[in-house]
């Protein structure tokens, strides 16, 4: 057996570790699952932000309804 440094000795242990969890049915599960459903959770993302955006200008209208049409900038 040859003689490894710490560094790689760290690294091969990591290497190691990492293989063991991606051969889990866990691990496999989780990958497909995100895989699956990143487009819906993207879209959503999208979506919502935009509703926000929507509610945010009417809130704003409102605010500046109430006011009586005057801006709040200083």
């Amino acid at each position: 057996m040859q003689n490894e440094s710490k560094a790689e000795r760290i690294a091969r242990r990591r290497k190691e570790r990492e293989d063991k969890m991606k051969a889990t049915p866990g691990y496999k599960v989780w990958s497909v699952a995100f895989t699956i459903m990143y487009p819906f959770v993207a879209v959503f993302t999208a979506l919502f932000t935009g509703l926000l955006s929507v509610f945010s200008t009417i809130s704003n209208a409102f605010v500046w309804m109430l006011s009586g049409g005057k801006s709040n900038e200083h």
